[in-house]
């Protein structure tokens, strides 16, 4: 007869230890908290950002409609000299002074006259005086603003987009969201790759499951895109953009800039004027020479500021292939006193004018302008989607409470210390992610403490 073997052995089972978790899944706890508060706090300004920017990358083609008159001629057999062009546009407008001249650069388009100190339009902004480069017939004049030649309607949803109309201190609101929007896609994408792939689907589900499948798949295609736009906002914005600056100087990265002081020649001959007036009858030489120095269109002629400065004429097209090359031209003697190559450009240079422009829409175009589109979409209906996941949570009839706190508790020291500090230097040259991310973690501790502190009066008594 069989008999089962004895359990009584006199020794005491061995216990039974939970395996510890993998150092990368007790972050997951501490993401989920972040990419909650973040998306909770910051979306009103990502959302105010997307929608602007929405705008601004369909104004590129609304402004061509509606500034067609301004913009467009009919193409004619042969151009006048720009010399007479500039005479017409100053005889129809002689108020303020000409900063510079951009030069019709295809058959249909008229040449621009730009001038500044004009009443009535903002220090910043020029008057910009269309003309027909084959009747020397003024078309119309408009304020423009920035390197992009932006016309009014751009020019009003770009500053909506940049500062709300609200100035300086309005910036913050376009800086906090490029500096947080990288960190919630970070943190989304960790939580999306971080789920089993069965809880990735969307097909075949409903409610909440259904929202958090559409929001994880969306915000995962769009999050390269979202990190571009971070990055780029942030090279020109007012704090981090600062930073950057500084740091692409140390590591000698600078745009280039090119020297208009006439050097030996200041003072010589009457090509020199003061005042920043241009000399109508020395641009067509100036081109001429810029030409000869393989500048192709489009151009800009910028007169000397004074008797010490000489004429610079850049080329002005971000679209690509990118043509920024310049050269200054002595109008005394209509030699080349400096020249300036995009070619020669430092790679972080090169890379910063590529980024800008891309983000504004314009390094490639139409192509371009429906990216950032998708994009802006994208982002509206990530936010749209993560509220209402906030909603479901609460079962259709509330807002869902709060991821609990505690969370970085569970990050064993090797990892949230170098994490810390790294967040530390971070938030350092991005003050609009440091400074909210230790007020949000002050915020938190208080609260944290003053719930314990209930808890444990209420306990005791």
């Amino acid at each position: 007869m069989s008999t089962a073997p004895s359990t009584e052995t006199g020794e005491s089972p061995e216990p039974v230890t939970a395996p510890k978790p993998r150092p990368a899944a007790t972050l997951r706890p501490l993401v989920l908290r972040l990419h909650f508060y973040a998306g909770l706090l910051v979306a009103p300004f990502l959302l105010v950002a997307a929608l602007t920017g929405l705008l601004y990358a369909a104004s590129f083609q609304a402004e061509r409609i509606v500034y067609a008159d301004e913009l467009t001629v009919p193409v004619g057999d042969r151009k006048l000299p720009v010399s007479e062009q500039v005479a017409a546009a100053r005889e129809a407008h002689p108020e303020g002074t000409i900063s510079a001249v951009r030069v019709s650069p295809k058959d249909d388009a008229t040449t621009r006259v730009l001038l500044s100190g004009v009443p009535g339009v903002e220090d910043t902004h020029t008057l910009a005086v269309f003309v027909d480069p084959y009747t020397a017939e003024v078309r119309g004049s408009l304020e423009q603003y920035g390197s992009t030649g932006a016309l009014p309607l751009r020019t009003w949803i770009d500053e909506f987009h940049r500062d709300l109309h609200l100035g300086e201190n309005g910036r913050l609101y376009s800086e906090l969201a490029a500096s947080w929007l990288w960190v919630i896609s970070a943190g989304g994408l960790a939580l999306w790759f971080g789920r089993r792939r069965a809880q990735r689907t969307v097909r075949g589900t409903s409610g909440r499951r259904r929202t958090l499948g559409l929001h994880g798949s969306v915000g995962a295609w769009a999050a390269a895109g979202f990190f571009f736009l971070s990055a780029t906002g942030l090279t020109w914005s007012a704090y981090a953009g600062a930073n950057v600056d500084t740091l692409r100087t140390s590591l000698g990265q600078a745009t280039p800039a090119i020297s208009a002081s006439a050097g030996d020649h200041a003072g010589h001959g009457d090509g020199a004027t003061p005042s920043g007036r241009a000399a109508e009858g020395d641009l067509d030489k100036i081109l001429a020479t810029a030409r000869a120095e393989g500048l192709g269109d489009p151009v800009e002629i910028v007169p000397p500021a004074d008797a010490s400065s000489v004429y610079v004429v850049q080329q002005i097209q971000r679209s690509w292939p990118t043509k920024q090359d310049a050269v200054a031209v002595d109008p005394a003697t209509n030699e080349v006193t400096d020249t300036v190559r995009f070619a020669d450009f430092p790679v972080l240079a090169k890379l910063s004018r590529w980024g800008i422009d891309a983000h504004t829409g314009v390094l490639f175009g139409l192509v371009n302008q429906l990216a950032l589109m998708a994009l802006a979409l994208s982002l509206i209906l990530l936010i749209l989607w993560g509220y209402r996941m906030w909603w479901q949570r609460g079962r259709d009839s509330a807002f869902g409470r709060p991821i609990p706190r505690g969370a970085w508790q569970q990050v064993p020291p090797q990892i949230l210390v170098p994490a810390m500090a790294a967040v530390a230097v971070l938030g350092y040259f991005v003050p609009l992610l440091g400074i909210p991310l230790a007020a949000f973690l002050v915020v938190d501790v208080v609260l944290g403490e003053i719930a314990y502190r209930r808890g444990r009066r209420t306990y005791t008594q």
